[in-house]
């Protein structure tokens, strides 16, 4: 059965996805970016190249979302899954259902500062990312040979979060990045806690483990490794042609020094309801 970790891009889903891979697919909590293969990130172009489907429009390989991961399920153990994907339907094709999915992680961050992080992403100012984020068709897309064998409807921010925390078809377990950030060992015991009592990957916490899988999966950490590997999930840039810094600002990144008063106001205001929810100043 799958547990999803997701999240709206650029919210911290690549950091719970590395403490996750230290902890589970080590020994000793020790982390490398090889450790990244053993949670794929769905929907993806992976699991679509190889069909025969025309895929000429971008939402048609929503059509196998449930059928791929049947497929996925029929080693009959736990596997985590990474998405952006928002969960709806398109098409009438739901993304996933109880048959399939154990339960989700979903990681909420301040939008404020996932609009710096999107800018920099995807190279675009910090307008047109805070127009990335209320576009209520947005959706990644990939197209190879003609064929739209990548994508992922992600929505706007607030109908994102909604869908995955509003959930009631199977458990969802909410963290805010912040807590991540700021209370990483009990924001990440929470965690584990949460994964094994649905699961049977363990009967109790190894708390050392996760003390070394913290450790290891320190922002500056992944920033050397970066630094020395290249990190395949980085952008390219338009200009250079080289990758960018995929781990960028970390703890750097706060909108009150990087973003515009004005942009600061327009977004605390749309997204007055949800800061308030969420406790963010």
């Amino acid at each position: 059965m799958i547990i999803w970790l997701a999240s709206y891009p650029k919210s911290g889903n690549t950091w719970l996805r590395s403490l996750i891979a230290s902890y589970y697919f080590s020994k000793d909590g020790s982390f490398d970016f090889k450790l990244l293969d053993n949670i794929d990130q769905f929907p993806s172009a992976q699991f679509f190249r190889d069909k025969t489907d025309d895929f000429l429009a971008p939402e048609d390989t929503s059509n196998l979302w449930l059928s791929e991961q049947e497929k996925i399920n029929e080693e009959k153990k736990i596997r985590f899954l990474k998405t952006h994907n928002a969960l709806c339907k398109i098409n009438s094709n739901s993304f996933t259902n109880e048959r399939n999915t154990l339960a989700g992680i979903y990681i909420i961050r301040d939008p404020r500062n996932i609009v710096t992080s999107l800018a920099h992403h995807y190279q675009v100012d910090e307008n047109k990312a805070f127009e990335f984020m209320k576009d209520e068709k947005r959706a990644l897309i990939e197209k190879v040979n003609n064929r739209f064998i990548g994508f992922v409807p992600i929505l706007s921010w607030a109908l994102h979060q909604d869908s995955w925390i509003k959930c009631t078809k199977f458990p969802i377990l909410t963290i805010r990045y912040e807590d991540l950030q700021h209370e990483t060992f009990k924001t990440f015991v929470e965690t584990i806690k949460f994964i094994n009592k649905l699961s049977n990957l363990e009967s109790s916490v190894n708390k050392e483990k996760i003390k070394q899988s913290i450790n290891s999966c320190k922002f500056d950490n992944l920033q050397k490794l970066e630094k020395e590997e290249g990190f395949v999930e980085a952008m390219v840039d338009k200009k250079t042609s080289k990758k960018l810094k995929f781990f960028n600002l970390g703890e750097n990144n706060d909108y009150k020094k990087l973003l515009k008063s004005n942009l600061i106001k327009e977004m605390s205001l749309l997204y007055k309801q949800q800061i308030q929810n969420f406790k963010y100043e």
